[in-house]
């Protein structure tokens, strides 16, 4: 797996590869203008920020958002229009020969992320891998039969799946490598990674990157 993967803060993260991927940037401290992709799972303050947004992404970068941020990207000017693409839930599509998937991302039974918001995380295939950020959400029915190779997964609790449920998911969807995010900063402690290491089995590299 030829890919650099750094997870910056909270659910920050960045893909190197081929091709540059960043997932809710978030809190960049200098301006690369790297990123051929941004993704955005949904729009609360840490992890959608046009101001970060506009720090990493080229002037040919698309950035994806869920459908129902389609009126929320007007600030964001350093890339064409044409090159903000929305999508939603359910939805396979190519954006630029990215094969991207979108999966639902909500809660069950907590009132932070609702479902018929249509908030999102991804698979995105990338170099022959298929890297799955699941944004903001509890362990849901419709995630747990997901196939990638790399899982990136939130166990902070309160807003999400906390680092037993996210074990859980993790043990159903069986990627190679899982990474935890979403801790031990807006939530959560710094210690909930190891927490969440020693739940894995070890045929699941587990890799701490906050």
């Amino acid at each position: 797996m030829g890919v650099n993967i750094a997870v910056n803060v909270q659910s920050s993260i960045r893909i190197r590869g081929s091709k540059t991927i960043y997932f809710d940037p978030w809190q960049i401290e200098d301006e690369p203008h790297d990123a051929d992709f941004v993704f955005v799972t949904h729009e609360h303050y840490d992890h959608f920020s046009p101001e970060d947004i506009c720090r990493v992404l080229k002037f040919d970068g698309h950035l994806v958002v869920p459908l129902s941020m389609e009126n929320m990207t007007a600030d964001i000017t350093t890339i064409p229009a044409s090159h903000i693409v929305t999508v939603k839930p359910g939805e396979k599509r190519e954006i630029a020969r990215m094969m991207v998937e979108a999966y639902p991302a909500y809660n069950l039974s907590k009132p932070f992320h609702i479902k018929r918001n249509g908030w999102l995380g991804y698979v995105v295939t990338l170099d022959a891998d298929k890297y799955y950020v699941a944004g903001d959400t509890d362990a849901l029915p419709e995630i747990s039969d997901i196939k990638c190779d790399v899982a990136f997964l939130p166990i902070g609790g309160t807003y999400t799946m906390d680092a037993s449920e996210a074990a859980g998911l993790a043990l159903r969807i069986r990627p190679k490598v899982v990474i935890p995010t979403h801790y031990g900063s807006v939530v959560g402690s710094p210690v909930d990674g190891d927490l969440f290491k020693g739940m894995i089995p070890r045929d699941i590299r587990c890799e701490i990157l906050l």
